[in-house]
């Protein structure tokens, strides 16, 4: 079981997105566990105060030490109670991209994931200097907080466990599964306002509509996304590929990249 603590300020903004769709069925199979922790609980006031103003001045208020400290202790208490280890994760500008990898690696994680959501205009930097969290980045843009993109990392992950989704070969094909965009997807009717799905996927001929697929993956990752192919090792049938797209004149510059020896 994939297993999350989320620790956080606004934990209602959790429950309409975990009550619906995968995560919901991940969760009824079994497969992912949720507890979503508020930090106001972890205060030693009255007035549960969470935060206060910067040391040297400055907009904004600034997430206290203390609640985040301690309620990062009664997790791992909890979860050593239990015979596990726990992996502190904190949504930052600073932290390290999340991809597809990054995502696949979580799925196979068997310590407790703990996901930390700042808010304001940050977090004490005492958190992370005792705590030393594993930082992690949506992308070069600031949010409100930290409670999407903490959704976003259970969502991206979860999907990815056997068995929440219905068809397991769904997520062998997606986008990024293989450094490439994903082909495009045709539904019925065959025909919409004079746009017609490509024959090929209605011949049944597999050899052929796999082809058909890889091209068109390969022709919307050198269109949208020309630097995951740079990093990539090329086959020699992704290359023929390529170069057909050219002679049909679907590509323009010639995409340097090595080919597999």
């Amino acid at each position: 079981m994939l297993r999350f603590d989320v620790l956080t300020l606004f934990p209602g903004m959790f429950e309409p997105v975990l009550a619906h769709s995968m995560l919901k069925r991940g969760q009824d199979k079994g497969l992912l566990a949720v507890q979503v922790h508020n930090l106001r609980d972890f205060t030693a006031d009255r007035h549960k105060v969470v935060d206060d103003t910067p040391y040297g001045g400055g907009a904004g208020m600034v997430m206290k030490a203390e609640p985040i400290l301690q309620a990062v202790a009664a997790v791992r208490r909890d979860a050593q109670s239990q015979g596990e280890e726990i992996r502190l994760l904190f949504p930052t500008p600073h932290g390290r991209p999340l991809t597809q990898s990054y995502a696949q690696e979580l799925s196979t994680e068997f310590r407790r994931i703990v996901i930390l959501c700042g808010h304001y205009e940050g977090v004490d930097e005492r958190v992370r200097l005792a705590l030393e969290p594993e930082e992690i980045s949506l992308g070069d843009y600031v949010l409100t907080g930290g409670e999407l993109p903490a959704l976003v990392l259970i969502d991206a992950t979860t999907r990815l466990v056997p068995g929440v989704l219905g068809d397991p070969n769904s997520v062998v094909d997606e986008s990024f599964s293989d450094s490439l965009l994903e082909y495009p997807q045709y539904t019925r009717p065959a025909e919409i306002g004079g746009i017609t799905v490509p024959e090929v996927l209605l011949s049944g001929h597999h050899e052929g509509i796999r082809l058909w697929r890889r091209k068109q993956a390969l022709r919307s990752t050198y269109l949208r996304r020309p630097d995951l192919l740079r990093d990539r090792i090329l086959t020699r049938e992704d290359r023929q590929l390529l170069d057909e797209l050219m002679n049909e004149g679907l590509l323009t510059v010639p995409l340097l990249c090595e080919e597999e020896g």
